[in-house]
């Protein structure tokens, strides 16, 4: 067991750039809750603000976890050029471990591009063809987070899920990204079966357990996911709070009432306030708070890091909650 570092995220990291449109219009089907964004086809379109954030699934976790005071490394295969490294400027100042990260000099770089409007944002994603190296001198942690790949990303999958079979002392937390969903159950039963926590949201939840239209049948979605192996089942739906089960009893975190400002990264803030709270000893009631209100802190903000809580800012956060009567509940 590796004794400098209790947690390894695993997955992708990129570049984000984050614009604000002067000029576009929302086009809205409340009937079937439909919403678009739209601008003049052929024009160019003003932007108010522009701003630059390292972000992706993984890069999220480690940052967020760092500031909560946990020793975390990150395992990320980047490209050779100048995004790729200012990511590792980015997270090295973060203070995370870079020793498990790889550089390939021919391969590019992740980068998105997000569009802010009205507080919720349109995201386009460039994932680098790249082929995902399994570091030969993989280091045994206590904890693992296991989160989101590009296309390729099937026989790294396979390799982690082979290491983890030789060392079931790891505690592994699932965030399956989009590709990972798209892929279908089927393709990431196998991570499924070895994971301790998995955390989706609604919608990868019913994609997932092919159960449709689950609002109001909360309790069956949990004990379906949890019947693909993960021993707790975290569901998160925006609004709504958020979802678990952890085998015998099911329980329900509300929210905090706050405007959202831009909402990237709120899940990974969640994920990673939930498992660094985990990874200090908290009940899983306490670790849900730790989510919740590290998601707040983030929407607060444009990107996803700016406002991940520091370990010194958890304690008013969490009287904050506290004062506005949001906690956990059994239901």
């Amino acid at each position: 067991m590796n004794k400098d570092l209790e947690l390894l995220s695993i997955g992708d990291a990129s570049l984000d750039v984050f614009l604000v449109p002067s000029e576009s219009e929302s086009l809205c089907n409340l009937y079937d809750k439909e919403c678009l964004i739209c601008f003049s086809y052929g024009e160019k379109i003003p932007v108010k603000s522009i701003e630059y954030s390292v972000g992706g699934n993984a890069a999220n976790n480690a940052v967020g976890a760092a500031r909560l005071g946990v020793k975390v490394g990150i395992v990320a295969t980047l490209g050779g050029d100048s995004v790729g490294n200012q990511i590792v400027e980015k997270l090295d100042k973060e203070r995370v471990n870079m020793n498990s990260v790889v550089q390939q000099p021919m391969a590019g770089s992740n980068y998105s591009t997000i569009i802010n409007y009205s507080g919720e944002r349109t995201i386009f994603t460039y994932h680098a063809p790249k082929s995902y190296e399994f570091p030969v001198d993989f280091p045994v942690t206590p904890w693992v987070y296991l989160t989101s790949m590009g296309e390729s990303f099937l026989p790294f999958y396979n390799h982690f899920i082979e290491f983890v079979g030789k060392h079931p002392e790891i505690k592994v937390a699932f965030n399956p990204g989009s590709r990972q969903v798209r892929a279908g159950t089927d393709a990431i039963k196998p991570a499924l079966e070895k994971t301790y926590v998995v955390y989706v949201n609604r919608q990868e939840a019913e994609t997932l357990t092919g159960i449709e239209d689950s609002h109001g049948k909360d309790k069956d979605l949990l004990r379906a996911l949890s019947a693909l192996g993960p021993k707790i089942s975290i569901i998160t739906d925006g609004a709504n709070g958020s979802f678990v089960y952890d085998g015998v009893k099911f329980l329900k975190a509300g929210v905090l009432p706050v405007d959202p400002y831009e909402r990237t990264g709120a899940g990974d803030a969640f994920g990673s306030g939930c498992i660094s709270a985990l990874i200090k000893g908290k009940r899983l009631e306490e670790a849900l708070l730790w989510g919740t209100v590290n998601s707040a802190s983030v929407i607060g903000y444009i990107g996803s890091q700016k406002g991940l809580l520091k370990e010194h800012e958890i304690t008013l956060w969490l009287e904050r909650a506290k004062s506005s009567e949001v906690g956990v509940v059994e239901i």
